[in-house]
């Protein structure tokens, strides 16, 4: 597996270590953290953790030379563009953002201040960055999920349930619409094993449990990883397990809470690297 990450330009200039800046200047820098998740997700706890940990080990200290001002959306899309707005506002020195919808959110209100994302599916194809080369503008960062993943995700759910004839793919379509160009190019692909994958759009929880009652004993699913997935994972997890459907997750937060398997990027890495980025 392979991790995309890039480094752009800002401003039409490199971009200097704010470290440099900040033995200048003598300020204290501010960070601003916007993040999908909840609060209290265990899986953003584990982000912020990392992300601390990263900055810390380039010499960046809360409360000694930096100040981050976080705040968290937890999947509400609404949420996600007032604080998007709010954060602007106060004019923090960087912002982090992770999750589409975020950084989407923050491309729009500012093209100054610099952003940099963690954890975003396709941002060339999204228009988020002009290229994976050369970025542009005042965005740079990591992306997340290739379409080759969910193939492999496809491939692990073959192998830990050999009789799967048939997989449902779970996303929100209005959070992750690239997902549905995911699933087009690996049915184009030969050599699937003979697994027929299938869209499972869900929008609010009654779907979660309706798409996967309808699933019969050949069915297996494969939950992609958006806002919605992650933040209401708990009862795509139940649901799972009250059918007996094998389901093969994304994130290792899932596995720790009660899912079957998991496989996909360390998202904890990818934060811990992202200091070094801002």
């Amino acid at each position: 597996m392979r991790r995309r990450e890039f480094i752009g330009l800002i401003g039409g200039t490199a971009a200097w270590p704010l470290k440099v800046v900040a033995q200048q200047t003598g300020h204290v820098k501010r960070i601003g953290f916007l993040l999908g998740l909840a609060e209290n997700d265990p899986e953003g706890r584990t982000r912020v953790t990392a992300f601390r940990e990263g900055l810390e080990a380039a010499g960046w200290t809360e409360a000694r030379n930096i100040r981050i001002d976080y705040r968290f959306a937890g999947g509400d899309s609404d949420r996600v563009r007032a604080l998007a707005r709010e954060l602007i506002a106060s004019a923090p020195d960087v912002i982090v953002g992770q999750s589409t919808p975020v950084v989407a959110a923050l491309k729009l209100a500012t093209s100054t201040i610099p952003i940099v994302f963690v954890a975003v599916n396709e941002p060339v194809g999204q228009g988020i960055v002009k290229s994976l080369a050369h970025p542009g503008g005042n965005i740079t960062g990591f992306s997340f999920v290739e379409f080759e993943m969910v193939g492999k995700c496809l491939d692990l759910l073959k192998e830990i349930a050999p009789g799967v004839a048939r997989a449902s793919f779970m996303f929100d379509p209005d959070l992750a619409p690239y997902f549905s160009s995911y699933l087009r190019q690996i049915e184009a692909m030969p050599g699937r094993l003979g697994v027929e994958l299938t869209e499972a759009p869900i929008r609010d929880t009654s779907e979660i449990e309706a798409n996967i009652a309808k699933l019969g004993p050949r069915d297996g699913l494969i939950v992609g990883p958006d806002p919605f997935t992650v933040v209401n994972r708990a009862v795509i997890i139940k649901s799972a397990e009250r059918h007996r459907l094998p389901a093969i997750f994304t994130l290792r937060q899932d596995v720790v809470e009660g899912a079957l398997l998991s496989y996909g990027p360390d998202t904890a890495d990818m934060f811990r690297r992202s200091a070094s980025y801002v």
